[in-house]
């Protein structure tokens, strides 16, 4: 066993293999089974994510008044009427906003979770760019009170898997990972540094970037490796032959 692997074993224990078993049971859609005229991130994105038998990936920001919405950009510009950003507004205008070629309203996490039941299981990518991380973890762990499905949390940034192990260390908790731009001895310093911060159950890694000895190592030491976004053959190989489940689009989604 390399220096690193130790060190990981010590500063990022693998998780009970129970805890993670629902990560390896099927493929999950990236924000719903969008395109086809389906918009991603919708409340009927994620029926049909059900409905085909797959598990469903999520984005969730909050509200001005700490209320954790279902949406993956920071503005509301692309994929909505309105202007500017999400996180300015109170949750009772966010409620207003409808998702252009849905024909329904941003979902709220609670909302999201109240529809799916625990009938499949959620990954919820939790979008925290700054080291100010309370507002939108708490936000998203209050949501998920109560839920008794398959659920597991993720963020790049690592202090949400770290706050989430200190606050509510029931829910699995996982760390994004992409190489892009890190490459090099700075770049597996920094990843080495976020797993060892985040201790996370499992890792969401940049399908671009496998096969790579960081993840690799991960899963030799029981850790999942889920791979993102996996939109054609030659990923979904890759994926097969270095991760333990893709999160996937369909052809043809933007």
């Amino acid at each position: 066993m390399s220096p690193f692997a130790r060190l990981d074993s010590c500063l990022s224990p693998a998780p009970d293999a129970a805890r993670v078993a629902f990560l390896r049971a099927q493929p999950f859609a990236h924000r719903g089974l969008h395109g086809k005229g389906l918009v991603e991130n919708s409340l009927a994105a994620f029926d049909a994510a059900i409905a085909a038998g797959y598990g469903m990936e999520c984005d969730v920001r909050a509200s001005q008044d700490g209320v954790a919405f279902v949406f993956h950009d920071a503005d509301l510009d692309r994929l909505t009427a309105e202007k500017g950003k999400l996180a300015d507004r109170a949750a009772s205008l966010l409620d207003a906003v409808i998702l252009s070629g849905a024909r329904e309203p941003l979902p709220r996490l609670d909302t999201l979770l109240h529809r799916i039941n625990g009938r499949a299981p959620l990954l919820i990518e939790v979008k925290a760019p700054t080291r100010n991380v309370v507002r939108i973890c708490r936000a998203t762990r209050r949501a998920l009170e109560g839920y008794r499905g398959p659920v597991a949390i993720m963020s790049f940034n690592p202090l949400v898997a770290s706050w989430f192990r200190r606050e509510a260390p029931h829910i699995v908790r996982g760390l994004v990972v992409t190489e892009e731009g890190k490459q090099g001895l700075r770049g597996r310093a920094e990843r080495t540094l976020a797993l060892w911060k985040a201790k996370p159950d499992f890792l969401a890694y940049d399908v671009r970037d496998l096969p790579s000895r960081f993840p690799a190592r991960a899963r030799q030491r029981g850790l999942p490796v889920l791979t993102w976004t996996v939109r054609n053959a030659a990923a979904e190989q890759v994926a097969f032959a270095h991760a333990d489940e893709s999160i996937f689009e369909i052809p043809g989604d933007g």
